[in-house]
């Protein structure tokens, strides 16, 4: 599995990148998408939408089942790639790119690790 060495990472298998200032991209794993199968729908959080660290903020459905997507920070939703809506298979194709989720304007991070820890996960 590709875990890009720049991100951050959650235990739900979300990535964060920071994009400016407090600004943070995130999305799901190259992990979480391999294991979703073929992504078919993806409903994110709204815009202006408060998400709070560890609480469910949206959900991914796939060909195999439906994923709930948990919040890796805390903040603002500043940003929603509503590309997905007629693409999801952006997440499979490019998870870590094109296949981003949201941006959330970040007040709190939650527990993070860098992707020596994360890949740490996934392998046990």
């Amino acid at each position: 599995m590709y875990v890009p060495a720049d991100l951050r990472y959650s235990v739900d298998h979300e990535w964060v990148r920071l994009v400016s200032g407090n600004c943070a991209r995130i999305g799901i794993t190259d992990y979480a998408q391999d294991a979703l199968g073929e992504v078919v729908f993806v409903e994110a959080p709204q815009m202006g939408a408060r998400v709070e660290a560890g609480s469910v903020f949206g959900e991914v459905e796939s060909a195999k089942s439906v994923s709930e997507l948990f919040a890796p920070v805390t903040g603002e939703v500043v940003a929603v790639n509503e590309d997905l809506e007629s693409a999801p298979e952006k997440v499979n194709d490019d998870p870590y790119g094109e296949g981003w989720i949201c941006e959330v304007s970040i007040e709190f991070e939650g527990e993070l690790m860098d992707a020596a820890a994360y890949q740490t996960l996934i392998e046990d």
